[in-house]
């Protein structure tokens, strides 16, 4: 955490402050003394009317008095010669008192003032006056000055008493008043910075307080750093980790990284501390037993207001049972691949064994064919009458024409094994649910059933034709084969657009099935009604199709009752 400065101290400022008021108090009280009637300090009402003190005439005790005042004090004749004048207004003049005596004063007053000085000497000779104006000092530098007058008569004779008091004091005064007036403020502001401060720095306790105990109660281990990287604080995980007490210091964490993740690990925490990017790295840690273990490290940078690096705030989770798994994982599907890549292998060559062989064995049934009709020609008559001879005869018909049946069928599942999934050109629909119906129309008029379609709503399929025509043509070949012996055969078949599947039903009043057989029912070479002629090839080779397509089939069927194969085509 940032220290926060050290707030100012008042105690100087008050000091200085005190002095200036002490200034202040002296100046204003001397301001007072000038302008609330020291002037009739000349004129003191004595027990025969006011009295003029001159150099000749005043008394010992009031010319001490008039000696010692600070401001300047004279006597004017009414030609505006200068009867009397103490020290302090010759000092103000820059001149000795001899120098002022018996000479016009207004020789001290500049040009551009004479008519303004000779208003003020008007309106003090008819009573009282007073005013501002620069007097000659020093060297002819001007001097501000205030100035009283009163209109004095005494034994017939009249004079003029003048104050002179010299303003730039009363200036200095004023700038005082506003020093003071600013130190007050400073002071004032100071002492609410220092209470600022005081509750920031309260606040910030509350909060590394808080943040320390949150840092303390985590499952992981959290630490931070100074923008140069420097550890700067481990919480309790971390000594717990690495078995060293907190009185071993804040040791670098580099120090236990695994000798294989070092390089890439601290390439990417330097990149971070130059680039202000979050830390992101998995590496292996050394724990106090010497093992190591797998750790995320995680950490974002602090910054100030301006955008500027504090320090960064990160932490370490053990990852390790996680990161073991998914090795595990990635061995197994490694594994899994090459089983599927041999599996794959043997599927291909067990697919173009069962071709080869089928083709093969094409050519021997045909001639066993041909020699058993051979046979038929050759038999005298006699055998035939013989109760033995036409029963094996047509057993071996019925073998080859099994045999050649089961041939047909090996080779049309590897025809549905190695078909594309997709055509190039839909397929209509309607018209191969036409051409299926032409077809088994012999059997089914032999089997004295109806069939009702619905299809108009059906729209061409990325399906192959004759794939198409190959599951048509077998749901509605077992609806007739499996019909009920004890009730008219009705099949429905209808075709519509569901989302983004075109969904194939075919609905028959048949035999049904017992659902607890569906796994039999698809599979290869099985079926579940055995009174019936079949191969148990034909809804095998319909799901399979389907399914490389990416559809499915799906059946629902109850005994005595009927069944309904679904089957859902993408569109």
């Amino acid at each position: 955490m940032t220290n926060l400065p050290t707030p100012p101290t008042a105690a100087a400022l008050a000091l200085e402050n005190e002095e200036l008021r002490h200034r202040l108090r002296e100046a204003e009280e001397l301001i007072a003394a000038v302008r609330t009637g020291a002037v009739d300090a000349l004129a003191i009402q004595g027990p025969e009317g006011p009295r003029i003190f001159t150099l000749e005439s005043a008394d010992q005790s009031y010319r001490a008095l008039i000696e010692q005042m600070n401001e300047g004090a004279l006597l004017l004749s009414p030609e505006g010669t200068v009867l009397y004048c103490n020290a302090a207004l010759a000092a103000l003049l820059g001149q000795a008192p001899a120098a002022l005596l018996g000479n016009a004063f207004e020789a001290c007053v500049p040009a551009d003032f004479q008519d303004y000085w000779a208003g003020l000497v008007a309106r003090g000779w008819a009573g009282k006056a007073r005013g501002e104006l620069p007097l000659r000092g020093p060297e002819g530098a001007l001097r501000p000055c205030a100035v009283s007058m009163n209109g004095l008569n005494f034994d017939g004779a009249q004079a003029l008493a003048v104050l002179v008091t010299d303003v730039s004091a009363a200036q200095e005064i004023d700038g005082i008043r506003a020093l003071v007036v600013e130190q007050d403020a400073l002071i004032e502001r100071a002492h609410d910075e220092l209470l600022r401060q005081q509750a920031a720095r309260h606040a910030l306790e509350q909060v590394a307080a808080e943040v320390g105990r949150v840092l303390e109660g985590i499952p992981q281990i959290a630490w931070t750093s100074d923008p140069a990287g420097t550890t700067s604080y481990l919480n309790r995980r971390w000594f717990d980790f690495a078995g060293e007490g907190p009185t071993a210091g804040l040791g670098p964490i580099t120090s236990r990284i695994h000798p294989a993740d070092f390089v890439a690990t601290t390439a990417h925490w330097h990149h971070c501390l130059a680039t202000g990017a979050p830390l992101d790295v998995e590496c292996r840690l050394r724990n106090a037993a010497g093992h190591y273990r797998w750790m995320l490290g995680r950490a974002l940078p602090s910054r100030d207001e301006d955008g500027t690096i504090r320090e960064w705030i990160g932490t370490f989770t053990d990852i390790h049972e996680q990161k073991l798994a998914l090795e595990r994982v990635a061995q197994a599907q490694a594994l899994l691949r090459a089983n599927n890549e041999q599996l794959t292998r043997v599927n291909e060559d067990l697919d173009n064994f069962v071709y080869t062989a089928s083709h093969d064995l094409k050519g021997p049934i045909t001639n066993i064919e041909g020699l058993l009709q051979a046979l038929l020609v050759e038999l005298p008559p006699a055998s035939w009458e013989a109760a033995q001879v036409p029963a094996i005869l047509d057993m071996m018909q019925d073998s080859v024409d099994r045999f050649r049946r089961t041939i047909e069928h090996l080779t049309a599942v590897i025809e549905v094994q190695k078909a594309e999934p997709l055509a190039h050109a839909p397929a209509d629909v309607q018209a191969v649910i036409a051409d299926v119906r032409l077809d088994l129309a012999p059997e089914l008029r032999a089997a004295g059933g109806r069939l009702e379609v619905d299809a108009n709503g059906c729209e061409p399929l990325p399906f192959a034709e004759k794939n198409l025509r190959s599951v048509v043509y077998n749901l509605l070949s077992n609806a007739i084969k499996y019909r009920a012996p004890g009730r008219a055969l009705r099949v429905r078949l209808s075709c519509h657009t569901v989302g983004n599947e075109v969904v194939l039903a075919v609905q028959d009043n048949g035999l049904g099935l017992d659902l607890a057989d569906e796994p039999r029912l698809f599979a290869m070479f099985q079926r579940l009604h055995d009174h019936v002629e079949g191969s148990g090839i034909g809804l095998y080779m319909v799901k399979k199709l389907v399914e490389n397509a990416g559809g499915r089939i799906a059946v629902q069927s109850q005994l005595g009752v009927g069944s309904t194969f679904t089957v859902h085509f993408r569109r």
